[in-house]
């Protein structure tokens, strides 16, 4: 009771722990990974690696495909008209919904996605943008969610108290000027949450190791090929020219024959003139070209190491069944555990999506729009991401139905399994034998069917013998 009455209950003892300081987090240790040079090292593992670009594109293709729909709050004609609302502003925005996603998705490559809520006043096909809609009911409305680019970032805006979080502080070309987005007006996604870090995490943090010494193997292999020799070349020059005494003639001349070296390789211009180390009359010119070479064949295999380092970021996102196939090895049930899983790490994505509009969006766009009488406010919901194996499904319905399981007469599971099976649902209030619906067939017993298939065996028998004849 004290603890109530002194307000204890009710107030922060602690912090977070986040090593913020201002503005500024300094979570990330690398120092290759901190503030904008973190940002530009996501975007060229984005734009430059061929297996992060691969994953990146299985998830924004995987969730681009899901359905989106508005659940509404209860069943009163207020609810499914709030719930119509709802579906109305997610269509009627600038930008397409499924734009929009994608820019949302952005946070899975820096760990976090900023959108400014722009609203709009619904009146018709109006020339003003702010005003133009498919609908003149005058309602306020979402006219886009435009991104605030992560790069542009220039620091976290914090309460007075420097506890809460209340919007981003922004420079962005082309004018470079100072803006601040109130996070009241804004959506802020994150890959998750840890201290409530703003930034949140990306999911490339862990497969940049792997992507940092692929790289970097993969240039050294590029300069070897490049060369394509079978060592190092090496020139042995007279020793006044290594002299700290070398004239400037001979200093420029050491300079062109290092350069020379520098750039020896196989090339449409390759050939390499050069002093001969003897002269006519057998006196030694002091030059001389050469390649040094190991005597023996590297017993280094760099396309296993980057290969190796593949699997290692596709096992990071969880998604190295891409590589499967590729390395001649792996079974399809792996590749089926695999992908599912792929899957359900998808789901969780759009899980967060939703519980950012019905925890902040859909709460602001009914404050604006006052409904009478609901149950709740709707809320936005995703689709499934993997469809259902067929062939799986339907073994487990055969194996109900043989354990005694009425499984039909029900039309929610008939359209649902049409549905999986890309059919059209079956029309309202058609009974079974009616349009709509296939009519059942008429039941025979065991011995009258065992007749006609006898029947029907006789009957292709005496055909094969009149074909056999006939090619006599």
């Amino acid at each position: 009771m004290a603890d109530i009455e002194s307000g204890a209950l009710f107030s922060e003892s602690g912090r977070t722990g986040l090593n913020r300081y201002g503005g500024f987090i300094y979570e990330e240790y690398h120092k290759d990974l901190k503030g904008t040079k973190g940002v530009k090292v996501y975007k060229e593992m984005r734009d430059n690696e061929p297996v992060v670009g691969a994953i990146l594109y299985a998830i924004k293709m995987l969730i681009r495909q899901a359905s989106w729909r508005v659940e509404p709050a209860g069943n009163t004609s207020q609810d499914h008209e709030a719930a119509d609302f709802l579906e109305s502003c997610l269509y009627d925005m600038s930008t397409s919904w499924h734009n929009i996603i994608t820019e949302i998705l952005s946070m899975l490559v820096f760990g976090w996605s900023w959108h400014e809520i722009v609203f709009k006043r619904r009146m018709g096909d109006s020339r003003d943008p702010s005003k133009k809609s498919k609908y003149n009911d005058g309602r306020i409305g979402w006219r886009k969610l435009p991104i605030r680019a992560q790069e542009s970032l220039y620091e976290w805006m914090y309460d007075e108290k420097d506890e809460s979080l209340i919007g981003m502080r922004q420079q962005a070309p082309p004018t470079w000027k100072i803006y601040d987005i109130p996070l009241s007006k804004s959506l802020l996604f994150r890959t998750e949450s840890f201290k409530d870090d703003p930034g949140g995490r990306s999911i490339l943090r862990t497969a940049y190791r792997p992507y940092y010494f692929k790289k970097h193997i993969e240039e050294i292999e590029a300069i070897g090929i490049e060369r394509d020799l079978a060592g190092l070349p090496v020139a042995n020059v007279p020793v006044e020219l290594l002299s700290k005494n070398a004239t400037p003639e001979q200093k420029a001349l050491r300079e062109s024959i290092k350069k020379m070296l520098a750039t020896i390789r196989r090339d449409t211009n390759e050939g390499i003139v050069f002093p001969a180390e003897d002269t006519p009359d057998g006196k030694k010119t002091g030059y001389k070209l050469s390649l040094l070479t190991s005597g023996g064949r590297r017993q280094l295999d760099t396309n296993a190491t980057i290969m190796r380092y593949d699997r290692a970021i596709a096992i990071t996102t969880l998604a190295d069944f891409i590589l499967i196939g590729h390395e001649k090895v792996g079974s399809f049930a792996l590749n089926s555990s695999k992908t599912a899983l792929f899957s359900t790490a998808g789901g969780a994505f759009l899980d967060g999506i939703c519980e950012v509009f019905n925890s902040h969006a859909i709460p602001t766009l009914f404050s604006l729009n006052p409904f009478q009488g609901l149950t709740g406010l709707p809320e936005l919901k995703h689709g499934d991401l993997e469809t259902v194996d067929l062939t799986e499904l339907g073994e487990y319905i055969t194996a109900m139905s043989g354990a005694g399981a009425t499984l039909f007469p029900d039309d929610a599971l008939e359209n649902y399994l049409r549905q999986q099976a890309g059919f059209p649902e079956k029309p309202e209030g058609a009974p079974d034998g009616e349009p709509g619906t296939k009519p059942k067939p008429a039941e025979k017993n065991p011995k009258e069917a065992a007749e006609e298939l006898a029947k029907f065996a006789e009957e292709v028998r005496k055909q094969i013998e009149a074909i056999d004849r006939g090619n006599d």
